[in-house]
């Protein structure tokens, strides 16, 4: 499997992006006024979705049924947390975080 974007978000300032893979296990952070590759952050595996709640970016791994919290500011992991069956997508809506999970892969 080759690696590709899949997951965008907007923070304010940067865009994020999930890079899919079977090994890379990234996210990305741009400078939105231009592109400049500002950092890439390991999470768990195959990240997919990801969203901003105002402070922090959330990345759903879909092979390791997880969403990793990364503080914006600087990509560092403030946790890793246990969700349903391969989550895929991602959603704030404004006081809590929303993961569905597929049970087809």
């Amino acid at each position: 499997m080759g690696s590709f974007p899949l997951g965008i978000a907007f923070d304010g300032a940067n865009i994020w992006v999930t890079i899919f893979c079977g090994t890379c296990n990234t996210v990305a952070k741009l400078r939105a006024s231009d592109g400049t590759i500002l950092g890439t952050f390991v999470v768990e595996s195959e990240p997919a979705g990801v969203t901003f709640d105002g402070a922090k970016v959330w990345v759903t791994n879909a092979s390791s049924n997880t969403v990793t919290k990364l503080r914006a500011s600087d990509g560092t992991t403030l946790g890793t947390f246990a969700v349903g069956s391969f989550p895929i997508g991602v959603a704030f809506d404004g006081a809590n975080i929303w993961v569905p999970n597929t049970a087809i892969r």
